[in-house]
């Protein structure tokens, strides 16, 4: 129970406001304690500076005016001679609080010195002294001690503890409430992704979860749904490819093992024939081991440990060799081939049998979608890198079918894919190459104008 996120939330969140509420507590008490007993202080300072200057204008010890100021200020006063005896006090003061005086505190004041301190009797009330002498003519004639009770001081700051305490309690109680409501909104969220992605990873690739804010959990809301949606993709282009690949692989052991029974059980009926079904075996072993060879190869790639041998290359000799290779198969379908090359003397530093690859698929792809028309290869300096693109003039890809042109078994127009061929792993294997010798390639599209990849590589100087 204790490990639900909805009560961690609540508990952190209510120690949290427990500890500000606390401290402001703490603070609070402190600012309104050392105001009042600071007020305290400055009142009987006062007291006693007043009544000193009333002594010394009336040149003498007015008993009466004694009586009624401590009545009316509710202290008690004392007054003492040069020989630090009493020589006056106010009415209700008794002897015995003479007792909160040490004989070297009333020695000081009648040597010109102040007083001020704190004392608690045997009962435990306590009371605040401030004793200051009285100069006439610059001759001290004697002390006068005023008297004032801290308990009074000390109930209101009680009073205001109290106060305090019934404050951070009710503000605690709401504390509560508000944690157990914010974990409940901050957890719900969490608690529905927790649920679906159980049910993403048991195969309910359908399932959405609802994104109610633009924060790190809507975010997080929305990746998960990416993430669904991705694997939807993944699982359906699999299963699309492992029909395809089935296809591809049963159609050429179809041919290999048909005719050769034929060849073996010699059911041909002229030499020609027989060599029309030897011709046939070995194209069809040729597009089996061509196809095999792709998945090696994309598999390879994908764990990272192909190997590279690069060299500086000129370009422009790496796509002649490249169009000599497909010029056979644009010329049977009356495709131009034409070529727009910046410098004949451009390099790049890359495996030249990769790059090669690169280029041969790129072309393949587009001799084999193009019924009508040209292919242009151009070869540039751009951004820093070397820029080849490869535009023909084929039937253009869908704006929605470009995100996932690379991914590997993906086919455009898959009703039609068996009619142009290839397994869907030509551009996987070229983005993979690319992206291993630092490259980066890109496709733009326009429906029914045409397609044109651009391939980024790594510009070779012979000066560094």
């Amino acid at each position: 129970m204790m490990n639900r996120i909805a009560i961690k939330l609540s508990v952190t969140l209510m120690t949290l406001f427990l500890a500000v509420l606390l401290s402001l507590g703490y603070v609070v008490d402190q600012i309104f304690s050392n105001f009042y007993f600071q007020k305290a202080y400055e009142d009987v300072d006062e007291l006693s500076s007043h009544f000193v200057k009333m002594v010394q204008s009336k040149q003498g010890i007015p008993t009466e005016l004694i009586s009624t100021m401590a009545e009316f200020s509710k202290v008690e006063i004392f007054v003492t001679d040069l020989n630090s005896e009493f020589v006056g006090k106010s009415s209700k003061a008794t002897i015995n609080h003479m007792d909160f005086i040490t004989s070297n505190e009333v020695t000081e004041i009648t040597k010109g010195s102040a007083i001020m301190k704190e004392y608690k009797d045997d009962d435990g009330k306590s009371y605040l002294i401030s004793g200051k002498p009285i100069i006439n003519e610059d001759l001290i004639q004697g002390g006068v001690f005023v008297i004032s009770s801290l308990d009074v001081v000390k109930a209101s700051v009680m009073n205001i503890r109290k106060l305090l305490c019934l404050a951070v309690f009710i503000c605690f109680i709401i504390a509560v409430g508000i944690s157990f409501l914010l974990s409940r909104k901050m957890s719900r969220p969490l608690i529905q992704m927790e649920q679906a992605t159980r049910r993403i990873a048991a195969g309910n690739l359908d399932t959405r979860v609802t994104s109610v804010s633009q924060d790190e959990i809507g975010s997080l809301a929305m990746a998960i749904n990416d993430l669904a949606k991705d694997l939807q993709r993944y699982r359906d282009t699999r299963n699309e490819f492992f029909a395809n690949i089935s296809h591809e692989l049963k159609t050429p052991i179809t041919y290999l093992e048909g005719y050769a029974n034929v060849v073996s059980q010699e059911l041909y009926e002229t030499e020609e024939e027989k060599r029309k079904y030897l011709d046939i075996i070995s194209q069809e072993a040729k597009r089996l081991d061509r196809l095999i060879a792709e998945l090696f190869d994309l598999s390879k790639m994908e764990e990272g440990k192909i190997p590279l041998t690069p060299e500086p290359v000129q370009v422009s000799e790496l796509l002649h060799f490249v169009i000599e290779k497909v010029s056979m198969k644009a010329a049977a379908k009356g495709l131009q081939i034409k070529e727009n090359i910046e410098h004949s003397n451009i390099f790049i530093y890359g495996d030249p049998h990769r790059l090669q690859q690169i280029f041969l698929n790129l072309l393949d792809n587009a001799i084999r979608y193009t019924q009508h028309g040209s292919i242009t290869i151009t070869v540039k300096e751009k951004h820093g890198m070397v820029c080849t693109s490869i535009e023909d003039t084929g039937p253009g890809i869908p704006e929605d079918e470009l995100p996932y042109l690379f991914e590997r078994f993906y086919r455009v127009e898959k009703s039609r894919s068996r009619e142009h061929g290839g397994s869907g792993l030509g551009l996987a294997i070229a983005k993979k190459l690319v992206e291993l010798h630092h490259g980066k390639i890109q496709v733009f599209s326009e429906y029914g104008k045409g397609t044109t990849f651009e391939v980024y590589l790594q510009k070779f100087d012979s000066k560094n």
